[in-house]
């Protein structure tokens, strides 16, 4: 076997203190994250999305392979192909494909076929599986690394003032050809990031306490 090369483990020596209260206060920033659906068009400094996508691809990840590619869409033209072939199937799923049930859950959020958030918004991220390819090796545990990174991206977004919305069209291979992505990178979520429209309204929505969601033995 190779010997692995190894750095020293990072060690922050926080106090509980101050542990808590770090804790406490990223879990109150992002409780304030909501989902919008309503952007302005405000440009967004890219500088910004650079760095949001750069926490990001700190994730940790099956074999550190990293399987991901983040696709920052900004031009007009790109954005306009992208909503209208996400809406053609976006019609598909609430016609025909998705469940009564489905359908019903959907019901509260007000959501529906129509998606202009898609050009509104300033900038989309199209988030990409990176699979084994003619540079790329065969990646581990893919899906649930991107997520990981999903997540960290969502979260430093979030952090620097920007709303976002999670969009899974399905099926989503027209967004690997408008982005002009190889076969082997496939598409994972769609993100617009931007400012809310003035007046912009969400859902009123809670969350599960700590108590619900949290089991220890």
């Amino acid at each position: 076997m190779a010997e692995i090369s190894t750095v020293p483990a990072p060690r922050f020596d926080i106090d509980a203190e101050r542990a808590l209260a770090n804790a406490r206060h990223f879990a109150e920033v992002m409780a304030k994250r909501r989902t919008v659906r309503d952007f302005s068009d405000e440009p967004v400094d890219l500088d910004v999305i650079s760095a949001c996508v750069e926490a990001a691809a700190t994730a940790p990840s099956g074999a550190n392979v990293q399987p991901w590619r983040f696709v920052v869409v900004t031009d007009r033209k790109v954005k306009k192909r992208i909503r209208l072939a996400a809406e053609a199937e976006e019609r598909e799923f609430y016609d025909r494909r998705a469940s009564d049930e489905w359908l019903k859950a959907l019901a509260p959020l007000g959501t529906d076929d129509s998606k202009p958030f898609l050009d509104t918004a300033p900038v989309l991220i199209a988030v990409f599986e990176v699979h084994k390819g003619p540079t790329e090796p065969r990646p581990y545990y893919v899906k649930e690394s991107v997520g990981i990174a999903v997540g960290f991206l969502l979260a430093a977004l979030h952090q620097a003032g920007l709303a976002t919305l999670t969009h899974t069209p399905s099926p989503m291979k027209f967004l690997g050809e408008l982005c002009g992505r190889p076969h082997n990178e496939r598409p994972f979520v769609l993100i617009p990031v931007g400012y809310p429209a003035p007046g912009a309204q969400v859902p009123a929505i809670t969350r599960k306490p700590v108590s619900e969601v949290m089991v220890t033995l």
